[in-house]
């Protein structure tokens, strides 16, 4: 009888009660993975006790799965439950495997809206469906070692290590993820997402964290180092509907991208975005764009604020772009970007360079409404002169190359209306012969105490082409001399 009661009293404590090698059900209990079997030695497969922990975790309302030092290969794929945490202890490694043995990619009728790694979910090392309070916590970490694939899987490969559809409540913090092949984590239909100091180092895979038709997100402390995009949020119809997206603050990052996008609106962008904070933010690498929005697929993008970013080795440091691929169902129009301020931002680079942009679709479809203060960006330069005319446009592309050459060095303006500068600046690396900045088709365009570095053979600073009301004012060159303004077929406001 005393034996019996000291059970329940265990239990009831949460505390990890053993009994032929397996951990009684514990309602908030701790269930270590080795009292289900997993042997943590990195050459036994241990995902069927991995399993086993978590549906006792489940079965008894919910409890932690814990790792404890060691290494557990993983090679099938991990079920997720709700109201289970997986908490790895430092010194706590779940490798992936090259056995081929993951779960196969299930089918999905709207494949043909997003690319492959988008549309499917059940190839990972972890997934999960409709879950609620659910967690990756602790100091561990979970590596792909090389397994997962970066391109379109076959059966049994992997594409991701973390999986999650239409969860509520998502809790990922303290942990790295390593290696993630297409993605380390991908998240697709959540909402109530949590996550502090996660780490993630994709660099030699490709891309870090997809957040995609996801609300109410709070990232703080991140460190993510991709290849391809690093930190992105879309939102496509892999589910099989226009989902909403927004309500998100990402606070004190650091991220960078090789290939791609470091910080990234799109570019799957079915549904609405609104209401995103991003501040105090260190980006040290893109190869296309350090803060890039791109409305491709009718996306109506608004109340997005970027604060305190620092920005080096990035190819386009700012990119906004409306595009008309229209990748979607239910017949997409042509998406917005309104409502975009800018400050305290700086980035500096000097190697190759796309002149930052801001691209709208057409006069009826224009970026609006955007404010820049305290903006301070050095592009490479080291272009010669060239002429004034708007260049080409891919407009299905929504990468800074699907623009020709812009004929400006700085900032290049098409098709914008209510964009203002304020006490920022622009200069090159590189002498360069074309002006600082270029605007055409716009209109309520101003530049207030604006800093432009003159090129020694450029024929102007600032160039405005049909633009509806311009305003330069208390503005001058970094050598403190006039602008030199030249306006084809626009009017001053000022």
């Amino acid at each position: 009888m005393q034996a019996k009661f000291l059970l329940i009293s265990f239990a009831v404590a949460g505390l990890v009660v053993t009994g032929a090698g397996v951990a009684a059900a514990a309602p908030g209990g701790v269930y270590d993975v080795k009292d289900y079997g997993a042997k943590g030695n990195g050459s036994a497969n241990d995902s069927s006790a991995i399993d086993k922990a978590v549906t006792a975790a489940n079965a008894a309302g919910g409890g932690t799965v814990r790792f404890t030092s060691g290494t557990y290969k993983s090679a099938n794929t991990v079920h997720l439950k709700s109201n289970v945490t997986i908490q790895l202890d430092a010194g706590a490694t779940i490798t992936g495997s090259s056995a081929d043995t993951y779960d196969k990619p299930e089918s999905n009728q709207w494949d043909d809206y997003q690319d492959y790694g988008h549309s499917h979910f059940h190839n990972a090392m972890f997934y999960g469906d409709k879950l609620t309070n659910i967690g990756f916590t602790g100091a561990g970490t979970i590596d792909g070692g090389g397994n997962l694939i970066t391109g379109n899987p076959k059966s049994g490969e992997a594409d991701k290590i973390l999986s999650l559809t239409r969860c509520d409540g998502l809790t990922l913090s303290g942990i790295k993820l390593r290696r993630g092949g297409h993605f380390a984590a991908l998240i697709n239909g959540c909402k109530n997402v949590v996550s502090d100091h996660l780490t993630i180092d994709t660099a030699s895979d490709r891309d870090g964290w997809n957040i995609i038709s996801t609300t109410n997100v709070t990232i703080t402390n991140a460190n993510i180092a991709a290849n391809d995009d690093a930190l992105v949020f879309k939102s496509d119809y892999a589910l099989g509907a226009k989902l909403p997206n927004g309500n998100v603050t990402v606070n004190n990052a650091k991220l960078s991208a090789q290939c791609c996008n470091a910080l990234m609106f799109g570019s799957e962008t079915c549904g609405d975005f609104t209401g995103y904070q991003f501040s105090d933010i260190t980006i040290t690498g893109a190869h296309k764009s350090g803060i890039g929005i791109v409305s491709m697929d009718g996306a109506k993008i608004s109340d997005v604020h970027y604060r305190n970013i620092t920005m080096s080795g990035t190819y386009s440091p700012i990119m906004m772009k409306i595009g008309t691929r229209k990748r979607c169902g239910n017949s997409p129009g042509v998406g917005s970007i309104s409502g975009i301020t800018f400050d305290n931002i700086t980035g500096t680079h000097t190697g190759s360079n796309f002149s930052p942009t801001i691209w709208g679709a057409d006069s009826g479809h224009r970026v609006s409404d955007v404010t820049f203060t305290g903006v301070h960006l050095t592009v490479p330069g080291g272009n010669g002169t060239m002429g004034t005319g708007v260049p080409s446009n891919t407009a299905t592309d929504y990468n800074p190359k699907s623009i020709g050459t812009r004929p400006s060095y700085g900032w290049y303006l098409h098709y914008a209306s209510g964009i203002k500068f304020t006490d920022s600046s622009v200069e090159f690396g590189k002498d360069d012969g074309r002006p600082a900045s270029i605007v055409n088709n716009s209109s309520d365009i101003t530049f207030d105490h604006f800093t432009a570095e003159k090129g020694s053979k450029s024929p102007l600073d600032i160039g405005f082409q049909s633009v509806t009301g311009y305003c330069v004012q208390n503005s001058a060159t970094t050598s403190g001399s006039a602008l030199r303004i030249n306006t084809t077929g626009s009017t001053s406001t000022c």
